[in-house]
């Protein structure tokens, strides 16, 4: 943040004297010192610049952005405190990015505030992912991250790693500045919800003869919100103790740095080296999907200063070889390189730059080189495999259905089936929207618990047995959808009266358990 202190040397230049004093008193010598004629009694010193040791407080004492009145934030600030935990939560968790995210921030000439956008965001967190598919601190979506040249591919995620995606998002948000002729709030507003949307709100605005600022725009509710919310979190961190907020501090120094890969690395062996956790890694680093840094280097690493010099040091003194390890592979009869990519957790185009194949050909008996991970999967906590399994394994109020991807699947398709959202598909499985579903792929599902069966021994006057239990026998061509249409009950239930295994296909002959409504049913 050289600019605080740059900025500062100028005005003390400028207090001292004016131009034609100084040009008429100094002599530059060969060091290029400055001396001037004036004795010492008349050189005014300066006061200590003082600057602020928390973060935080920097960023408050710089605050531009403004609301028409405390009224567009009540609703706001009041949700912060009936949850006083929540801010504390976030600005703790801002700790390792928020140095470098204020100082991309000022580099660009932006209100400092927009430093706290991914409190709004993503609450800090760099792996959150929403309905929208948009993912990282500041929640792009894949087509705008694509457009700012965030990178994604089978090991990295360019829209979650923080440096690079905090550059696309000032650069984004320096574009939506100039688009609104230097209106901050509609350009964060059009960040929010597209600048498509906010222009064609101005121009109705201007059509009706009406204000065209922010605060008059027929916009979403969304976006109306997001504005406020924004400065209602810089009053916040400005006067916690007057709002019952506790602000964990930051340090107003820089606490990472770039380290330039210039071959792939197993994040083993830089956790090993850097004497740091995996997840710690990771959590720097969150763009990493795999075990490894991506195979087509540089890769810029970001690490704590504290940090910088054991790794380099142990770096050196290890052969190039150790930062991936290598397996020999001899091919057998059946597999492909697909295969081959899938059960060593690479990519096809590795195996192939590593082995110099033209082609996906090869033949029984060659002898392949394949990257390996150095530790089990398992350990590698943060890996987006490893975060998938638990999705897949998380608990929440329902029911929760394994649906593994078949030919013909779609997001329309499987929601229609579960009688679910496609967005609720999306957020609970961290999917692309637009990218097709591939095969074999399994994907988490919540269900409403199925209600529970009536005690029918307090029915009376009924004159039937309205739920009663069949066992059905499975015939060729079945599967649990048609079978629930039949007999008009959930594929949940079937799954939860039969205790099926989603990865096990129904087999002819197979016996199900059903309990059926014969008022409802359509079963003949």
């Amino acid at each position: 943040m050289f600019k605080r202190f740059l900025y500062l040397s100028f005005l003390f230049l400028g207090a001292c004297a004016s131009q034609g004093d100084i040009n008429a008193s100094q002599n530059i010598d060969s060091k290029h010192t400055l001396k001037t004629n004036l004795s010492p009694a008349a050189i005014v010193k300066p006061n200590p610049v003082v600057v602020e040791k928390d973060l935080w407080q920097y960023i408050s004492n710089r605050h531009t952005l403004k609301a028409r009145s405390q009224k567009d934030l009540f609703w706001h600030i009041d949700w912060f405190k009936k949850n006083p935990d929540y801010l504390t939560r976030v600005t703790k968790r801002a700790k390792p990015y928020l140095y470098l995210v204020t100082e991309e921030v000022e580099k660009a000439g932006l209100p400092i505030e927009i430093a706290l956008l991914p409190i709004v965001e993503s609450a800090y967190y760099p792996f959150s992912y929403s309905h929208g598919t948009a993912s990282g601190l500041w929640q792009f979506i894949p087509s705008t991250g694509k457009l700012y040249g965030l990178k994604e591919d089978w090991w990295y995620d360019g829209r979650r790693d923080v440096l690079a995606s905090t550059k696309a998002a000032v650069k984004y948000l320096k574009n939506l500045t100039k688009l609104f002729k230097g209106d901050y709030l509609l350009a964060i507003a059009a960040y929010n919800s597209g600048p498509g949307r906010v222009q064609k709100a101005v121009r109705k605005n201007k059509r009706l003869g009406k204000k065209d600022d922010f605060w008059h725009l027929d916009l979403p509710a969304e976006t109306r919100g997001y504005v406020p919310r924004l400065l209602a979190v810089a009053e916040l961190i400005k006067h916690p103790e007057k709002y019952g907020q506790t602000i964990t501090p930051v340090s107003n120094a820089a606490q990472l740095r770039v380290v330039k890969l210039d071959s792939q690395f197993d994040l083993a062996m830089i956790s090993q080296w850097a004497d740091l956790s995996l997840d710690e890694i990771y959590s720097l680093n969150p763009g990493l999907k795999r075990w490894a840094t991506p195979s087509n280097p540089p890769y810029k690493l970001l690490l704590p200063i504290n940090n910088i010099d054991t790794f380099e040091k142990n770096l050196s003194a290890q052969p190039k070889s150790a930062r991936v390890r290598w397996l020999r592979h001899k091919v057998k009869s059946g597999e492909s390189l697909s295969y081959l990519a899938n059960k060593y957790k690479t990519t096809l185009s590795q195996i192939k730059s590593a082995n110099s194949l033209k082609d996906n050909l090869i033949k029984v008996g060659d002898h392949l080189i394949m990257p390996v991970a150095q530790r089990g999967e398992n350990d590698y906590t943060l890996s987006e495999n490893e975060r998938e399994k638990r999705r897949l394994n998380a608990k929440k109020t329902g029911v929760k259905v394994v649906h593994t991807v078949a030919s013909g699947d779609s997001l329309w398709k499987i929601a229609k089936l579960y009688k679910v959202q496609i967005d609720s598909l999306v957020k609970w499985n961290h999917i692309t929207r637009s990218k097709p579903l591939a095969l074999g792929k399994q994907l988490v599902i919540w269900q409403a618990k199925p209600a529970k069966e009536k005690d029918l021994s307090k029915v009376t006057n009924v004159g039937i047995d309205i739920n009663r239990k069949v066992t059905y026998r499975v015939k060729k061509g079945d599967n649990l959808s048609k079978i629930a249409n039949k007999f008009n009950v959930s594929v949940a239930n079937l799954r939860l009266w039969n205790k099926l295994d989603s990865k096990k296909p129904l087999q002819p002959g197979q016996k199900l358990k059903i309990v059926v409504n014969v008022i409802n049913s359509k079963m003949k």
